[in-house]
């Protein structure tokens, strides 16, 4: 299945990026709007929606690249902290609908995200929700 994306005509080479690094596999380039200065996006270059979707071999790999890119950002722009997100469907915030996974780098009281906002299980709900997921699974 192949879907057009901003992300396909970035591979395609009809739209221009900032490239980091690129194989057979992926594509890395930096973010056009990023939450610090450094954030690339890793993508697969066989079309995905999202990571719930991408193949594991393909999540295997784009994980790797994200790790080396994490330490890079680490050593050339000293960063002290580093998040590798993936964005999942509409709900989840998900612009564009194609598998990417963002490399942020991150640096004290960078302000780049608000504390997260937590919740507590009802008694109970947690051996509930266990229990349906691991059956879904």
């Amino acid at each position: 299945m192949t879907e057009e994306t901003i992300f396909s005509k970035i591979i395609a080479g009809s739209i221009p990026c900032t490239k980091v690094y690129e194989d057979e596999v992926v594509l890395a380039f930096l973010d056009i709007s990023p939450n610090n200065l450094g954030h690339t996006l890793v993508i697969p270059k066989v079309f995905s929606t999202d990571a719930t979707d991408t193949d594991p071999v393909t999540m295997s790999h784009i994980m790797t690249v994200g790790q080396r890119i994490a330490r890079a950002q680490r050593k050339c722009l000293n960063a002290t902290g580093n998040n590798l997100i993936f964005i999942c469907g509409k709900d989840g915030g998900q612009e564009v609908f194609h598998t990417h996974l963002h490399v942020i780098p991150r640096f004290a009281d960078d302000g780049v995200f608000e504390p997260a906002n937590h919740t507590k299980y009802a008694e109970g709900e947690d051996v509930t929700i266990a229990e349906k997921l691991a059956a879904a699974i």
